[in-house]
Order: structure tokens, then sequence, then C-alpha cells
């Protein structure tokens, strides 16, 4: 069984107590939820819920319980609201701005800090391409790349994730200063990671990959690509919490564009919300990817903010707790009309 949250609502003051449900902690309320399993979908108002038994009450209390604040250092990620991570590449070949920032840790970090000042919650600093056919970097070298932009950035007060799937690089920026592992592998690529990530406990992000050894870009089949990657990102949060990492530190990511059709994309699109379910705050990384250019006349990447903002807006609605985007100034400037929008909504 799986419960996707529908039937949002504007005024939850409207409403009988116990008819609508707070998402998360945030700042969307909804009445039913969209029940599916063994091929069969249907739609339960949020009251009814205890009726179909422990597993369904243990996915509503996931997808309601707030999401806590993450004390990192100095610095508190909130989780109740949505939140701009801001994407810095200091490798020569990221489909989007590769080259821009390498061999060059001072500009990359001004970058960095001018991404921050533009209002990202959080900067996540990544040291090779995982773009399909993208070659492999040394770790040694990746860790090279990324652990003095790192440095500079925690230095400077800003709030850091390193992105990597390999567990010596992980390391290399935890020392740096990243408070925050996102593995595009969900800590599957490399053996070591997860043991590093507990020991460090650190918090973790963990993408879905059709083949996370493989560089997550095997084209998959799928006869339920939401269903399907909420269960095993499901599956997979649950490892990680038994090897000894707080629930509450795990963040999941969809893994938008990889090893997906347009199709598979516009479906987790659409059901972003069900994720909420695995009790995890989510993050959503569909700034300038391909399903924008195939939705708008082939648009090459640097010409893809306007559906790069559509999707940051689309993952608010349906609770999304950070946006991993390239375009922070224009994405933060949306993501703060929507949140009046929603404010004012939300008191009548």
């Amino acid at each position: 069984m799986r419960l996707r949250p529908v039937h949002f609502v504007d005024a939850p003051f409207a409403y009988p107590g116990g008819t609508v449900a707070r998402l998360a902690g945030g700042l969307q309320w909804f009445a039913a939820y969209e029940v599916s399993g063994d091929g069969a979908r249907h739609i339960v108002p949020v009251a009814e819920i205890p009726q179909l038994g422990e597993r369904a009450a243990l996915l509503h209390a996931r997808c309601t319980s707030p999401r806590a604040p993450l004390a990192l250092g100095e610095r508190v990620l909130r989780l109740d609201q949505p939140q701009v991570a801001a994407i810095l590449n200091v490798t020569p070949d990221s489909f989007s701005d590769g080259g821009a920032h390498l061999d060059d840790p001072a500009a990359a970090a001004a970058a960095g800090m001018a991404m921050a000042g533009a209002g990202a919650a959080l900067i996540d600093v990544g040291g090779e391409s995982t773009r399909p056919g993208a070659a492999l970097v040394w770790e040694e070298d990746e860790a090279r790349r990324v652990a003095p932009v790192v440095e500079r950035l925690a230095r400077a007060g800003a709030l850091v994730s390193v992105d990597t799937r390999k567990a010596p690089v992980m390391e290399a920026a935890l020392a740096a200063g990243a408070r925050i592992v996102n593995d595009v592998s969900a800590l599957l690529w490399d053996e070591r990671a997860l043991p590093l990530v507990v020991r460090s406990a650190a918090p973790v992000i963990l993408m879905h990959s059709p083949d996370p050894k493989g560089g997550g870009h095997a084209r998959v089949t799928y006869d339920d690509v939401v269903g399907e990657v909420f269960d095993w990102l499901e599956a997979r949060v649950e490892a990680v919490v038994a090897a000894g990492v707080e629930r509450a530190r795990v963040i999941v990511d969809p893994g938008i564009g990889f090893g997906k059709s347009l199709s598979d994309n516009l479906a987790l699109l659409n059901g972003l919300a069900m994720f909420h379910g695995l009790g995890c705050a989510v993050m959503l990384g569909a700034s300038r990817k391909r399903l924008i250019g195939a939705l708008s006349n082939e648009a090459p990447v640097e010409q893809r903010l306007g559906g790069s903002v559509a999707l940051a807006l689309k993952g608010a609605e349906a609770g999304v707790q950070l946006l991993r985007v390239h375009d922070v100034a224009e994405t933060v400037q949306a993501v703060r009309v929507w949140r009046g929008l929603r404010d004012r909504a939300l008191v009548g």
C-alpha cells in the first residue's frame, strides 16, 4: 500500500476537525489520499485512513509529522517550508555549467557566496559530472576539486553539502566544513560510504537510481514509476536507518532524469507528494534538465529558466523541502511570491 496526498485545500480553518491534514508540518493542507496497491487506486478521505489498517496509519503519520530542523554546527536548516539548494559544480563537463569554476577555488567560492547572498539556504558542491556518458573522476582528483571550495564557503559562513558517490571525497569535504552528504547512488556506489556517513552523523540525501553502480542512467521500463521509485527509496531509507543514521537526518530525492523517460519524469513530478510517506524531507532536482527541453521545442540548457522555475513551484506545491537549482535568484523570488500567496490563503 502507498498513500499520495491529494485534494489540497487553501483554507483548512473552514473544514471540521480531522477532515484535513497538514503535509509534513509545512504550508500545504490536504483532505484525502490516493491509495494505491495491487494494481488498484481509490480516493480515501483523511478521516477514514485509520480504517485501512497499520500500514496506512504508519504512512499517514509519516506524511503529516513535521520535519524537524537540522542543526548543523552554527547553522540551522529549516524544513517547514521550501528552501533553495544552489548547484555549484567544479567540473569541466557538467551538462549545464561545466568548466565555469574549474581549477579556481576562490572564484568558485565567490560564486557560491553570491548564491547564498541571493537566498540559497544550502550550497551543493560537486566535483564530478553525473550527466549521461560522463567520465569517471579519480577520487583524489575529485577531492582536490571540492575540498578547497568547501573550506572557503564554510569559513565564510555558508551551509554546504557535497555531491559525491565516493567515501574519500565525502570525508575530505566533511573535514573541510561540509555538513550534508548528497549521493546520487544512495550510498550504494561505494561500500565505504554508508559506514562513513554513520560515523560522521552527517545528514544524507539519498537519490533514486536505476543502476547505482553503473552511474544512474540505465533505462528501465516501469509499470508504475512513482510506486516503484517509492518502494526503492523506502527500502533504501530503512537500510540506512538500520545502519545507524537517524531517519530525521535522511533526505530523499526521486532522481528526476536519471534513467527515466519523459513520461516517467512527468509522472514522478505529479506524484511528488507520495514521497512524504517515507517520513523524510524531500529534495527535487529538476533544474535545466532534459525534460524541459523536450516540452519546449528542444530549448537548449541555457534557455530553460522558465521551465526550471515552473518545476520548482510544482515542488513547492507538493510540499518539497529542498529545491536544487542553478538559477538561485529567480527561484528564490518565485518561492517567496508563492509563500506570500500561501500565507495569505492560510489566514483567510
